[in-house]
């Protein structure tokens, strides 16, 4: 089967792309990287020197291109609404990164265009693809937990603390942006222990702005806080398990990432020092029975095993493991990787979070 050729929007030798999408498309030989574009002809120029791509100064350029055959759209979520909306005009494969629009109604937008053009959709939530994660879900479906009683998430979202390096990483203490520890971080973590354990039933939360104001290192200077930096979500599962989830900007000196899941029979813990899970190296530990304490699980090298050796990047890895499944869906006619109208759902999701937080009240996820 010939490769399928891959144009990324955003592709610039810094960046999400350059740290993600792009060491895991020239690793996988099921893809091949053929176009990328940014937004100025000097960066464009560094990018094609550097991956021996065709490099374009605008999108259009990059849908376009006839070697193109999927687009990886890997910028700001603001943009996400134009460019996406361009890229599935052509009739082409669409990969958005997570969050898919900048609030419910551009996501519904996006899926309802996506939907109504029959183009292939993928949205970038790749925790779910995470090795220690499959093995707890093989772990679950055996019966080591017995039934789930409850799950207990905390993690910290690692960027929207007190400081921010440069001006141009500020809009993420600025809540019209789109991207917030709850829009990020929390539902990152929120897709794959859905995944995991099942979806939502109901939600309640408490969304917190903590700090009021960060500082730029760059210059010293401050910019006012005005996402939610301090996220609290609980709720339960529709086989009526518990679910408690935090989330905190920055980082903390105890526990960046720690998720138990608790059961009538066991408890399986994942940790990490990345508050980030799905590019967090996590580990697995688990007891049952008469153990008194949870122990190191060693995941099985097959769980590992499933990306060429040449892929050390480790924030590409999952990503990798997405697009991987993605070939096998377009070899095989199937739909297993979360798409646009998976997008959607998370996105109702965030907008009954925000709702019950704004209201007080628990909202029934439908």
């Amino acid at each position: 089967m010939a490769p399928i050729g891959v144009g990324v929007i955003g592709g610039g030798t810094t960046g999400w792309a350059s740290l993600s999408h792009i060491p895991a498309l020239t690793a996988l030989p099921e893809y091949e990287l053929r176009a990328v574009s940014t937004s100025r002809r000097a960066s464009a120029d560094a990018a094609a020197a550097q991956y021996g791509v065709r490099a374009y100064d605008n999108h259009h350029d990059l849908i376009a291109d006839p070697g193109v055959e999927l687009v990886v759209v890997s910028v700001k979520v603001g943009e996400h609404l134009r460019l996406v909306t361009d890229a599935l005009g052509s009739g082409k494969s669409v990969y958005s990164e997570w969050p898919l629009g900048n609030g419910l109604a551009e996501a519904e937008q996006l899926a309802a265009q996506a939907a109504r053009s029959g183009a292939r959709t993928v949205v970038g939530l790749q925790g779910r693809y995470a090795p220690e994660l499959r093995l707890a879900a093989d772990l679950i479906r055996d019966g080591y937990l017995g039934r789930v009683l409850g799950t207990t998430l905390v993690g910290s979202g690692m960027v929207w603390g007190p400081e921010v390096p440069t001006h141009s990483q500020a809009y993420w203490y600025d809540r019209t942006m789109g991207a917030s520890p709850l829009t990020s971080a929390l539902m990152h973590a929120l897709d794959a222990l859905h995944h995991l354990l099942g979806e939502p039933a109901t939600v309640a939360s408490n969304l917190v702005v903590g700090r009021t104001e960060a500082r730029i290192a760059e210059d010293g200077s401050t910019v006012p806080i005005t996402v939610a930096d301090q996220v609290s979500v609980i709720g339960t599962l529709t086989d009526g398990a518990a679910t408690s989830i935090f989330y905190r900007g920055g980082t903390s000196r105890g526990d960046n990432f720690r998720w138990e899941i608790n059961g009538t029979d066991g408890d399986l813990v994942l940790t990490a020092d990345w508050g980030n899970m799905q590019v967090a190296d996590l580990t697995l530990l688990g007891g049952r029975g008469t153990d008194r304490t949870v122990a190191p699980i060693t995941v099985p090298a097959s769980y590992r095993d499933d990306l060429p050796a040449e892929l050390v990047v480790p924030t590409a890895r999952n990503v990798a493991r997405l697009y991987r499944h993605l070939a096998r869906d377009l070899a095989t006619d199937t739909r297993t990787v979360p798409d646009f109208g998976h997008a959607l759902a998370r996105h109702r999701l965030v907008a009954a979070i925000e709702a019950a937080s704004a209201t007080g009240t628990v909202e029934t996820i439908r």
